[in-house]
């Protein structure tokens, strides 16, 4: 009878373990931006303002974790109408034939303190590429609605005319390089 007993506990504290829990995007405290070189002495920013992910994790460990995102290429924002106008076009991102970017998360490993390294295929265009990107694990708090909230960032580069967004592809007038940084908090489901 203890076995028994004993048994259960364990299977029951190991199904709380090891429990999926999906960690959502949450829009009000995350942005998707980048950064790209004009004429080679100058930055042009923009940002993404519509996108969605989620974090699949056992419990709040990230070692297993599972990450996929989305992006709405219509919403992206130079502040600039007529440039954007022009990033939506056939000549950079063709939102009409490919409206979203996608991310999936393949595997995570673990480095130095709160840093990760995450490997999955990053889907521009018509073009899906295995990619690895540094993430920092901001950590675990609570919202002021009392939901556990956690917090990550990643920074990377990514070459555009790998991802067939081939106007200027000397790389003179824009650069072929934009640094993407990402930030996000995702709230437990």
């Amino acid at each position: 009878m203890k076995k028994i007993l004993l048994s259960f506990v364990f299977i029951l504290v190991s199904m709380f373990t090891f429990a999926q829990t999906t960690w959502r995007v949450d829009h009000m405290h995350s942005s998707v931006n980048f950064n790209i070189k004009h004429m080679g002495i100058s930055f042009v920013q923009g940002r993404f303002d519509k996108f969605d992910g989620t974090v699949s994790t056992e419990g709040a460990n990230l070692d297993k974790a599972e990450f996929n995102f989305s992006v709405s290429v219509e919403s992206i924002n130079t502040g600039v109408e007529p440039r954007d106008k022009h990033l939506k076009s056939a000549d950079f991102f063709d939102t009409e034939k490919f409206p979203e970017m996608k991310f999936v998360g393949v595997a995570v490993s673990k480095g130095k303190d709160n840093t990760y390294t995450l490997k999955g295929k990053l889907t521009i265009k018509d073009v899906t590429k295995e990619v690895s990107i540094p993430v920092t694990f901001g950590g675990i708090a609570k919202n002021q609605q009392g939901k556990e909230v956690v917090g990550l960032q990643a920074k990377f580069t990514v070459n555009r005319l790998d991802y067939n967004i081939k106007y200027d592809p000397t790389g003179a007038g824009v650069a072929k390089d934009v640094e993407v940084s990402l930030f996000f908090e995702l709230a437990k489901q």
